[in-house]
C-alpha cells in the first residue's frame, strides 16, 4: 500500500506540484481580496465618521482653489491677448 503511494507520488510529481502550486495561488488571491475589502471598509468607516459635513469643508476648499485658477487663467489669456494685440498692430495698419 504504501510502495503504491511512493509510487504514484513519483509518477505524477509534475502535477502534484503544479496542483501546489495553483493552491498557494488561490490562496495569495483571496488574501489580496480580504486585504481589498477591509481597506475599503476602513475608508467608509471614516467617511462614515467624519460625515457630510467634512466632505462638505473638503469641497469648499477644492471650490475656492478651482476659482483662483480660473481667475488666473483669465487674467493670462487676457495677458496674452494683449501682447498678441500689439504685435499685430502693424500687420493690421492699411498698405499704401
Amino acid at each position: 500500500m504504501v510502495d503504491q503511494i511512493r509510487s504514484f507520488f513519483r509518477e505524477n510529481q509534475t502535477l502534484l506540484l503544479f496542483l501546489g502550486a495553483q493552491a498557494v495561488a488561490l490562496i495569495a488571491a483571496g488574501a489580496a481580496v480580504l486585504s481589498y475589502f477591509v481597506r475599503m471598509e476602513t475608508r467608509i468607516s471614516i467617511m462614515e465618521t467624519r460625515g457630510a459635513e467634512y466632505t462638505v469643508a473638503r469641497l469648499g476648499k477644492i471650490d475656492e482653489r478651482l476659482t483662483v485658477l480660473e481667475q488666473n487663467s483669465n487674467k493670462n489669456t487676457a495677458s496674452i491677448d494683449k501682447i498678441i494685440d500689439v504685435l499685430t498692430r502693424e500687420l493690421r495698419k492699411p498698405v499704401p
